[in-house]
């Protein structure tokens, strides 16, 4: 597996890029920050409560740990903090803020903090259970969206469309930082701290008993 290859095609909805060795400070800075300690810096206290369930619906437990007991969740807060622009941040917090509250006025509740990650769950599967064509329609319409912003004229964006938009780009990064995390890239994925001789065209069975490789 090319993760740096990997990593700039991800396909991010909000349009983030970063380079290996960032990405890479990110996740060591996240993972000696105590959990139950922590207060995002990106998003707000309730937001972070979102998104701490979130990543876990997407990466819940199972043998291996779920993405945020390797911290995935301190990463994506600190990635956007860090690495996305003004306009970006602007985008990612309008984009959440639907999403929330088309997950709130499903279950019924007044408050994003007060749902449960199986509420939450429905929305997230909801959202994200579309075509190819409605997927590729709604990454048309955000393009359009942000060239309309960045040209300071006014835009506007389905609510259906924004909702997909973060569930979409938080999936990428979600499944991204839990790949470059220390724990799952020593202990999941086949880790070779000294690398030795170069095989370009082996089993991957043989050479790693089926695992891909952590980079």
């Amino acid at each position: 597996m090319d993760r740096r290859k990997a990593i700039r095609n991800m396909g991010l909805a909000m349009g983030y890029t970063v380079a290996t060795p960032t990405l890479i400070s990110l996740m060591q800075s996240c993972k000696s920050d105590p959990v139950m300690e922590w207060t995002p810096d990106f998003f707000s206290m309730e937001e972070g409560s979102v998104l701490t369930k979130l990543v876990d619906i997407i990466l819940p437990k199972t043998d291996t740990p779920s993405a945020s007991e390797v911290q995935v969740n301190l990463f994506i807060d600190r990635f956007i903090n860090e690495v996305g622009d003004e306009e970006q941040q602007k985008f990612t917090k309008m984009a959440m803020g639907r999403f929330m509250e088309k997950a709130t006025k499903a279950a019924g509740k007044e408050k994003a903090g007060d749902l449960s990650s199986e509420e939450l769950e429905k929305t997230l599967a909801s959202t994200l259970k579309i075509s190819k064509e409605e997927e590729t329609k709604n990454m048309e319409a955000v393009t359009t969206y942000n060239e309309a912003i960045a040209e300071g004229k006014e835009a506007l964006l389905d609510d259906e469309v924004a909702s997909h938009a973060f569930a979409h780009s938080l999936r990428g990064l979600t499944i991204m930082g839990y790949k470059t995390s220390e724990y799952v890239g020593e202990e999941v994925l086949a880790y070779l701290p000294v690398p030795g001789e170069y095989i370009g065209c082996g089993d991957l069975q043989e050479l790693t008993g089926g695992k891909a490789w952590s980079l």
